[in-house]
């Protein structure tokens, strides 16, 4: 039997809400690096400094879910 992850409070939900069409190459590839590539897609990522600032990048893009 597989172990499960177990969820931790240090995870950010992400949901992708405007497209990347359009916009700056680096701006693409930092959705791409985030693990969206579609609108509305949500992706749950761990909560680092790096991660924070690719969000804060694209922000015009994402939202954050709050739990």
């Amino acid at each position: 039997m597989a172990k499960q992850a177990k969820k931790s409070s240090n995870t950010l939900k992400i949901q992708q809400i405007r497209s990347a069409i359009t916009r700056p190459q680096d701006q693409t590839a930092t959705l791409i690096g985030l693990g969206l590539n579609k609108i509305n897609k949500v992706r749950e990522l761990e909560d680092t400094p790096a991660v924070r600032g690719m969000v804060r990048k694209v922000s015009h893009l994402v939202k954050v879910i709050e739990n």
